[in-house]
């Protein structure tokens, strides 16, 4: 409540005495509404307590509940592991009895021309009718889930014979799709990336090009295919910038740089050295060391190429890239020295232009140390070029026949064009053909993807209580899964992808008084329980708790691929769980039109069964309790504790619509009234014919979802017992006056009860625009925040932002002070509403001070980007060395001098690494 005053001056007796009537005045108009919370509240309490016998409350052990919550993650993702294994055995076994056929000719399924006809209604040509039909499981896309198809890049022809081959040996995987789709009806898109470009895809779909009629999705070019067909690599880009480098030649060289480091994960590390006459880094700030190739890194890079973790590295591959347009010596004498005999260090050198010299000289030093060497003449040729230094980097595996298991960080569905995280895991196919075996063969990639929330939903929100949550992060400490994660941004009508959404350390979501002891153990693969303080948000960070949490974190070891992945869950103290006998009677309760459950949780499983994918949450708990699905896989801890609470609640709306019809002066405001219970259950009653956005599916912060409870709830449930809470809904779109008014009981764990107000309470002490002023921050109003107003726009790049956070502290029941604005000052006075978390502010009104902020200048730090390196955990397999490795598959071939000391340099780095 804020009161301007036109006077010299404020006299704090006055302001007391002002104060006690606005309080009387308010409690008394307030009365009428205030006694049908109350009514309600001791109506439900009793409703409670006449089945107190049937309740059997048991303390949580955190660690068993997370051991719990692991032990079934590790089985699904074992299942997932599985099928991967069927997939990359049938492809190699298929590789090992096809013979090349140069001349083959095959027609198959083109993703990008099924369906398609031409101009005389015939199929075009790798086309044909391929059935499509619209599946719920699939994101509601049209598939064939009896046959896979094949995508291929634009820039790779799709008749090649390398193509049509891999296409006819892969036909054998069909089979082995459907067979794992049939054992884990779970299991989503399953696929298989060829070394050679083309993309088998279960179950089939209609491709799309971009915008501009082109498909630049390259399967080779996703993280996971790269980090199963590769180790963990540290990687020193070197690109001459001399004379001879210029127009075109530099426009290849930087677009070469560029897929290069599209090409490393959050596992690599890089850095890029140019030179001429003199040797500079890129980025000044990643002098003399290898950085982190995660997408903040990346991107730096990106700009600063384009423009013109301290001691840290991957410990296993080694590579340098030679971007030149020539070389005039070979430099011997300089790998001699430095790298001979081991070779540890790969040179891959890539010859730019049309119109070279000195070509062989730039062969010599890739086909001497262990590299690969191309000739990149056009930015056509770029991608295919490229891609060759992964497969060679990928011998020793081949060679060795170790069939790492990788799992990715979050990242965005391309294929089904979903905003939703997901990881895949996936494994390397190799030619297991005893001509080849030197050679290490690598035929490419195969997969699965599981969304991150199906993941998480085997950590049910009801388990955890009102603000226990679980999440997941990677070895690096980067987030997998976290209900404080927003990937997302809005530009205009559109979310797009933040960019840095997969990159996002959990030191930047989860607010640790201590120093990141939580993120340490974490990363560390530690498992146990901690205490500590923590700041969390709510209302999207517009309001902030500090409270103790326990935190239990627990290891998924899903043989040593997984080690990297753990689970940590936060419970508050005196949190329950509640465990029912089951309750026979509450059917027809659950099918009132005023009951709604949460739709985002797991009632009952219905992803299984391929006629149950349509079905809502409600729709199949009914069909499981009245017998019709008894095959349905329902949680029946929860089923119970919600036909528990709905059959207590079930004659609030009776008892509401009484209260309504024998209480005078109460119609007039009254639009909802609703009721939430732990178990996802939502009761309303609708005072109003208005519309409403609130409580609806789009109205994400105050209904029940994967993620969290409902803000209203979460805020209520940190207010003692009988106290009022004045909350303001964010999200409807009316917005004029809105309140919340919520009581909660916290010494049950049942729920909270709210009623919405669209009347304000004030409006004989304001004018008539203040319930414009209803739910805006102060700082608007008064004019303190006006330096806002100042700032030109978004820039749309990672940051970190430091900002005040206010924190009510009840135990001040007034407080008063003055604030200086340049020649004149005024005096505030702030007093509580008791029972409430309402402050009255009374400010004097002839002193301005919004004109004393001037604009708001913010510098960089340098390099405080290398100073933020944190703390990760390398990746246990590395396979960097083979004996039986033939390298002289080197290169392909179709007036600078570089220098010894370049050499030295990037030689060094490498070694630092190490």
């Amino acid at each position: 409540l804020f009161i301007t005053l036109s006077l010299c001056c404020i006299s704090l007796s006055l302001l007391s005495m002002f104060f006690s009537l606005f309080y009387d005045y308010v409690w008394v108009s307030a009365m009428v509404i205030l006694h049908f919370i109350l009514s309600t509240i001791l109506y439900v309490l009793k409703k409670y307590k006449d089945i107190e016998g049937t309740v059997k409350m048991e303390e949580v052990d955190g660690q068993e509940l997370v051991k719990k919550f692991a032990e079934e993650m590790e089985e699904m993702l074992g299942r997932k592991m599985k099928s991967v294994k069927r997939l990359a055995e049938a492809a190699e076994d298929a590789d090992l009895y096809h013979e090349f056929n140069e001349t083959l000719e095959f027609d198959y399924y083109n993703s990008m021309l099924i369906n398609s006809y031409d101009e005389d209604g015939n199929s075009v040509p790798l086309g044909g009718e391929f059935p499509l039909e619209e599946n719920e499981h699939f994101n509601k896309l049209p598939v064939n889930t009896q046959q896979s198809n094949i995508q291929v890049p634009t820039n790779v022809y799709n008749r090649d014979p390398d193509i049509l081959n891999g296409v006819y040996m892969s036909e054998a995987l069909n089979d082995v799709f459907i067979d794992n789709f049939n054992k884990d009806p779970t299991l989503t898109w399953q696929y298989f990336g060829s070394s050679t470009g083309f993309f088998r895809l279960y179950p089939g779909i209609k491709w799309t090009s971009d915008e501009n009629g082109v498909v630049t999705f390259d399967c080779r070019n996703r993280n996971w295919y790269i980090q199963a067909a590769t180790s963990p690599k540290d990687v020193v880009i070197v690109v001459d910038v001399s004379g001879s480098m210029k127009g075109l030649r530099l426009t290849i060289a930087k677009h070469t740089i560029n897929t290069i480091l599209d090409t490393l994960g959050e596992n690599d590390f890089v850095n890029i050295i140019a030179y001429s006459d003199y040797v500079r880094y890129v980025e000044p700030c990643f002098k003399g060391t290898l950085v982190q190739a995660d997408l903040d890194n990346r991107e730096v890079t990106h700009e600063r190429t384009h423009a013109a973790a301290l001691g840290q590295g991957s410990l296993c591959n080694q590579a340098i890239m030679l971007i030149t347009d020539g070389a005039m010596e070979d430099f011997q004498e300089v790998f001699e020295e430095f790298n001979w005999p081991e070779r540890r260090v790969r040179v891959f050198t890539y010859l730019i232009g049309r119109e070279v010299t000195f070509a062989e000289n730039v062969k010599w030093i890739a086909c001497n140390n262990k590299g690969y060497y191309t000739h990149i003449s056009t930015l056509a040729d770029v991608q295919e070029n490229v891609m060759e230094y992964l497969h060679v980097l990928s011998r020793p595996m081949v060679i060795n026949h170790d069939h790492d298991i990788i799992w990715t960080e979050a990242y965005m569905d391309s294929v089904a064009q979903s905003l939703l995280l997901m990881t895949s895991v996936a494994m390397p196919v190799f030619s297991k053909k005893k001509e080849t075996l030197s050679h290490g063969i690598l035929l490419g990639v195969v997969g699965t993807d599981v969304a991150l929330r199906e993941l998480m939903r085997l950590a049910p929100r009801y388990k955890l209580g009102v603000h226990g949550y679980a999440y997941l992060i990677t070895n690096n400490g980067y987030i997998l899964s976290h209900p404080d994660l927003r990937p997302l941004y809005k530009e205009g009508k559109k979310l797009k992808p933040k960019p840095n959404y997969n990159s996002v350390d959990l030191s930047e979501v989860e607010w640790e008084d201590t120093e990141e002891k939580l993120r340490t153990a974490m990363v560390k693969g530690e498992t146990g329980t901690l205490s500590l303080d923590v700041r969390t948000s709510v209302d999207k960070g517009v309001s902030t708790f500090v409270f103790l949490s326990v935190c239990v974190c627990w290891q998924i070891f899903l043989l040593c691929f997984i080690s990297s992945v753990f689970i940590s869950v936060v419970l508050t103290h005196l949190n329950s769980s509640l465990f029912f006998s089951v309750f026979p009677s509450g059917l027809h309760d659950l099918l009132a039109p005023d009951l709604i459950i949460a739709s985002e949780w797991t009632y009952c499983e219905t992803d299984i069964d391929p006629a149950h994918r349509k079905l809502s949450q409600l729709q199949a708990v009914v069909r499981y309790l009245t017998g019709k699905e008894p095959d349905l896989e329902c949680d029946v801890l929860l089923l119970q504790q919600t036909l528990f609470d709905a059959v207590v609640t079930a004659p609030m709306e009776a008892y509401w619509t009484a209260l309504m019809l024998n209480t005078s002066g109460i119609e007039e405001g009254l639009e909802t009234v609703f009721l939430g219970t732990r178990s996802g259950l939502l009761r309303f009653h609708l005072f109003s014919s208005l519309p409403r956005s609130f409580l609806t599916s789009t109205d994400k912060e105050n209904m029940f979802t994967l993620d969290h409870f409902p803000v209203w709830y979460r805020r209520a449930a940190e207010y003692p017992a009988g106290q009022f809470l004045y909350y303001m809904p964010r999200q409807d779109t009316r917005g004029i006056g809105e309140t919340f008014t919520e009581q909660t009981h916290t010494q049950t764990t049942f729920g909270a009860f709210s009623y919405k107000s669209s009347q304000t309470t004030t409006v004989t002490f304001c004018s008539h625009h203040c319930e414009f002023m209803a739910g805006r921050f102060f700082g608007e109003i008064d004019g303190s925040s006006d330096w806002l107003i100042r700032k030109k726009g978004d820039i749309l790049q990672p940051c970190d932002t430091e900002y005040p956070s206010f924190v009510y502290e009840p135990s001040v029941k007034e407080t008063n002070s003055i604030i200086k604005c340049g020649r004149c000052q005024k005096m505030f006075v702030v007093q509580q509403i008791p029972d409430s978390n309402l402050l009255m502010l009374v400010v004097q009104a002839d002193c301005d001070c919004s004109r004393q902020y001037g604009p708001l200048t913010m510098e960089p730090e340098e390099c405080d980007r290398m100073r933020s390196q944190k703390i990760r955990r390398r990746p246990e397999s590395c396979h960097a060395y083979h004996p039986q490795e033939n390298a002289n598959d080197c290169g392909r071939a179709s007036f600078i001098s570089l220098s010894a000391s370049l050499f030295i340099i990037c030689l060094s780095i490498s070694a630092l690494a190490s």
